[in-house]
C-alpha cells in the first residue's frame, strides 16, 4: 500500500513538473536543465533532486563562508554531538540506544573524524607522538682481595650486596649453595652498552642524542661487530634489526614517530572490537537489552574521547612535565569511562564500579598493553 502512494506521488510530481514547463516555455520564459540529474529547471534548485544550479567556481570567501555556517548550524547538531562527547560521558551511546540518531554525528563518523584531527594536527605543529633517544653505558664488573662484588657503571663504582667472586673472577649468589651465575664476570671487562629514553608530544627537531657521540659511535661497532659474529640465525637477525634501528634513532629521534602513526589506526580496528566484547561479557544478564552493536557503539565513542585527551595532553606537555600530563590523561579517562558506564548501562555504583575496576584492569593489562608493546615492536621492524 505504501508503496503504491509512493509511486503515485513520484508519477505527480513529474506531471507537474512538465506543466509548469510546458506554461513557462508558452509564456516565453526558458528551462534550463538539471547539471545533476537532467530534469528541467526553472528556478533555482532542482524540483527533482534539489541540485542548486551554481555550485562551482565561487569565491574562496563564498567557500569558507559556507564552511563556518555548515559547522556553526548545521541544526546544531556538530555542537551537540561535542558537549555531549565531552561533558556527558555515555550520552552518545544512550541516545544510539534509545533512538535519537538524528541529535548526534554517527559514532563511527564521529570516530574517524576526531581520530583524523588528532593525527592531522601533530602533523601541522610537528609534535611526534614517541620520540627515542640514545645513549652509551660503559659497564664492568671487578672484585676487592676480600671477594667482595662491584659494578662499575660510567666510571661510579658501588657494591653489588649478596655476591662473591673468586680469585678467577666467578661470581656465586651469596647464601644460595655457593651458585655460580654464568651471565656475569667480575674480571674487570669493559663493556659498552646502547640505551633509549622514550619522549612523549615531544617537537620533532627539539631532541638529539648524547653530546658524545664519539662513544656512542663506539658502542655502536660492539654492537656491530656482535652482529658480525652471529653469522646465521635468529641471532643474526635481531643484532641486524637493532642495529637498523640505532642507525635510524642515532640520526633522528623521531624516526619511529612515522611507523607509529600507521600502526595505531590499525592496532585500534582490533581494540575497538574487544573492548565491546570485554564489555558484553559483564553485561551477558542484559543482553536482550544491549545488543553487541550497543557495545561497539560505546567503545568507539569512549576511544573518540580517547583522541580528544591524547590531543589535549600533546598541547599541555609542551608546558607541563610528561608525569603530570600523563597522570592526569589517565584519571581523566577513568573517570569518563566510569560515569559512562553508569549513565550508558543504568546499574547502581557498585556494580558500576565493580564492573569498572573489572573491565578497566583486563583490557589495560591484556589488551592495550601488550597491544602498545606491538606496536612499538612493529614500529621498530619498519624503521
Amino acid at each position: 500500500m505504501i508503496d503504491g502512494l509512493d509511486a503515485v506521488g513520484e508519477t505527480a510530481g513529474a506531471v507537474a513538473v512538465e506543466m509548469a514547463v510546458a506554461a513557462l516555455l508558452e509564456r516565453g520564459g526558458k528551462v534550463g536543465s538539471c547539471t545533476n540529474c537532467g530534469s528541467p529547471m526553472m528556478g533555482a534548485y532542482c524540483g527533482v533532486c534539489g541540485q542548486p544550479v551554481e555550485t562551482h567556481r565561487r569565491s574562496v570567501f563564498t567557500l569558507l563562508h559556507d564552511f563556518v555556517k555548515d559547522v556553526a548550524s548545521f541544526d546544531s547538531r556538530i555542537l551537540r554531538t561535542a558537549r555531549a562527547l565531552l561533558f556527558q560521558p555515555g550520552e552518545l551511546s544512550a541516545a544510539f540506544r534509545d533512538g535519537r540518531t538524528q541529535r548526534y554525528v554517527p559514532a563511527v563518523r564521529l570516530y574517524l573524524f576526531v581520530s583524523l584531527i588528532f593525527f592531522l594536527a601533530l602533523s601541522v605543529f610537528g609534535i611526534a607522538i614517541m620520540q627515542l633517544t640514545l645513549s652509551h653505558t660503559t659497564k664492568q664488573f671487578v672484585a676487592d682481595k676480600d671477594h667482595n662484588v662491584y659494578v662499575v657503571t660510567n666510571g661510579v663504582r658501588s657494591r653489588m650486596e649478596g655476591f662473591t667472586a673468586d680469585t678467577k673472577g666467578n661470581v656465586y649468589v651469596a647464601g644460595s649453595g655457593h651458585r655460580l651465575l654464568t651471565t656475569m664476570k667480575a674480571n674487570g671487562e669493559q663493556n659498552m652498552l646502547i640505551t633509549t629514553q622514550p619522549h612523549f608530544f615531544t617537537r620533532i627537531g627539539a631532541l638529539n642524542n648524547e653530546r658524545d657521540n664519539t662513544a656512542l659511535a663506539e658502542a655502536m661497532k660492539e654492537l656491530d661487530k656482535g652482529d658480525k659474529e652471529a653469522k646465521s640465525g635468529f641471532a643474526h637477525w635481531v643484532n641486524g634489526r637493532v642495529m637498523r634501528m640505532f642507525r635510524a634513532l642515532a640520526a633522528d629521534p623521531a624516526s619511529i614517530n612515522g611507523p607509529l602513526t600507521e600502526w595505531i589506526p590499525r592496532a585500534l580496528i582490533i581494540l575497538l572490537p574487544l573492548f565491546a566484547l570485554l564489555l558484553a561479557a559483564f553485561y551477558w544478564r542484559q543482553r536482550r537489552r544491549y545488543y553487541f552493536v550497543d557495545h561497539l557503539v560505546f567503545s568507539l565513542n569512549f576511544h573518540t574521547f580517547g583522541f580528544v585527551v591524547l590531543l589535549v595532553a600533546a598541547g599541555l606537555a609542551q608546558i607541563l612535565p610528561t608525569e603530570i600530563v600523563a597522570g592526569g590523561l589517565f584519571l581523566w579517562l577513568a573517570a569518563y569511562l566510569l560515569f559512562g558506564m553508569k549513565r550508558f548501562y543504568g546499574q547502581n555504583w557498585f556494580w558500576t564500579s565493580t564492573k569498572f575496576v573489572s573491565v578497566g584492569f583486563i583490557y589495560f593489562a591484556f589488551f592495550l598493553i601488550p597491544a602498545l608493546g606491538l606496536i612499538i615492536l612493529a614500529s621498530i621492524l619498519r624503521m
